[in-house]
């Protein structure tokens, strides 16, 4: 069985529409966990209406799926974003990477929006290179070897996904799906395309060269306000 975990904090507004669109694509037995982060709307009480799971968890993505795994009771986990659709193959797709050996991986990228330099920036997602990692593409992992690897630092406020899948590589095989999530390109319509990616640009090339965790943060939040 796979486990879909989704950290959420004050996704009222689509969380409904994305549980069940996993539940219909989903052919076989599908544990869905919902962990939420202080949500001041209605977010739990939506999930909980449309049948999913949900676990309280200290806010921060990598707190709130590292309380997911705590809860599931699945063999393979897939972590998802609240603003992000799987492919409507997800499941075969990761049941197949799974039994040809992978022991983690991730789709490719789009968006929901025709911007021609967002298929620009997505079309990098179809090479194994790290830099191109992002957690919208989504990710799957056997739950034992995310037991291994200790799961995601919960010291990291950014790039937490990152990092988790560097330490993945180090321990089992990473595959990249030939299928496509969809995910929100809001964050992308609200600050601007280019200024958006320059900033998501400037963080990675930060982390990349060691700079404080903190440094990061401070300068990410300050400049998507």
């Amino acid at each position: 069985m796979i486990s879909v975990i989704i950290p959420v904090i004050n996704e009222a507004e689509g969380i409904a529409s994305l549980i069940e669109y996993v539940k219909k694509t989903a052919v076989h037995d599908t544990e869905l966990i919902i962990v939420d982060g202080g949500s001041i709307d209605q977010t739990k009480e939506i999930a909980i209406n449309k049948g999913a799971v949900v676990i309280d968890a200290p806010k921060g993505r990598a707190k709130q799926m590292n309380a997911g795994v705590n809860s599931a009771t699945g063999e393979v986990l897939y972590f998802l974003h609240a603003d992000t659709y799987p492919p409507k193959t997800w499941q075969a797709d990761i049941q197949e990477a799974i039994k040809q050996g992978y022991d983690a991986g991730c789709c490719r990228l789009s968006f929901d929006d025709h911007h021609p330099a967002l298929k620009f920036y997505a079309w990098f997602t179809k090479f194994d290179i790290d830099f191109f990692r992002f957690g919208d593409q989504s990710l799957f992992v056997r739950k034992s070897l995310f037991k291994k690897t200790g799961g995601f630092d919960e010291k990291l406020v950014v790039m937490e996904d990152q990092e988790f899948v560097k330490t993945l590589k180090k321990s089992g095989s990473f595959v990249i799906l030939k299928s496509k999530v969809i995910t929100s390109a809001r964050k992308y319509r609200k600050i601007g395309v280019y200024k958006l990616q320059l900033i998501f640009t400037v963080v990675l090339s930060m982390y990349y060269l060691g700079i404080d965790q903190q440094k990061i943060v401070d300068f990410y939040f300050a400049r998507i306000k």
